[in-house]
């Protein structure tokens, strides 16, 4: 397959990200388009490595970023359930409630 196809994919994935990320009110879907564009540049790093395959950056680049997801989620829905907790809702606008 040609890496264009996985630029394309790329774009849409980041595009969808990006949508979630500014017409959500809701954590969880804020989180979601996170994870979306993180995957985009995932998947952008590896079809670079693969237009190069004598070089592995682009692997060793996906596999930090990976990492840096992992713990991104984790982190992130600590955060979610310690709101849900509190306020009973994962709604952003009572996230604001939390800094007193």
């Amino acid at each position: 397959m040609s890496p264009y196809v996985y630029f394309l994919i790329s774009v849409i994935l980041l595009g969808a990200g990006l949508y979630l990320i500014l017409t959500r009110r809701n954590a969880i879907g804020v989180l979601i388009g996170v994870e979306l564009v993180l995957n985009a540049a995932l998947l952008n790093l590896i079809a670079f490595d693969a237009a190069r395959p004598a070089q592995a950056e682009g692997r060793t680049a996906a596999l930090y970023l990976m990492v840096l997801a992992a713990a991104e989620a984790a982190v992130a829905l600590a955060l979610v359930l310690n709101l849900y907790r509190r306020q009973r809702s994962v709604e952003l606008d009572d996230a604001s409630e939390l800094r007193g």
